[in-house]
């Protein structure tokens, strides 16, 4: 091995972890975008499908009204099998904003692109004067 090759070598490990960062960094500011009540209940007030990530459990102690459930690991696996068109207006959301945050995510990786993490219950509860 050359110097030359060992510089080269250490160089593209050094862009891909800046890649990688990149990545991780844009990730966190575009989900940090989400979670905005106030969007979240225009989006449903024109029309949005509501999905409630949380557990069967969860969903029968309460939720929002018109709200349909699918766990947060099965998302994508339920709306591809029901053939829900990519550019429905979909607003997510679960105890927390996690969950409805890694299912908003794999939406998006999947090629959906309307999809809004309305974070959580009881935040999207105390808003629903809008």
């Amino acid at each position: 091995m050359t110097v030359q090759h060992i510089q080269l070598s250490y160089f593209k490990k050094l862009v891909l972890v800046f890649l990688c960062c990149l990545a991780l960094t844009y990730t966190a500011a575009t989900n940090a975008q989400d979670m905005n009540p106030d969007i979240a209940w225009e989006k449903i007030n024109a029309g949005a499908m509501i999905l409630d990530v949380r557990t069967e459990q969860e969903f029968a102690a309460g939720h929002i009204e018109g709200a349909i459930n699918i766990p947060f690991e099965v998302v994508l696996a339920q709306l591809t099998k029901q053939n829900i068109s990519k550019e429905t207006q979909i607003v997510l959301y679960c105890r927390s904003g996690r969950r409805s945050g890694i299912a908003n995510s794999a939406l998006v990786d999947a090629g959906f692109t309307q999809t809004y993490n309305g974070g959580g219950l009881q935040m999207l509860e105390a808003h629903t004067s809008h």
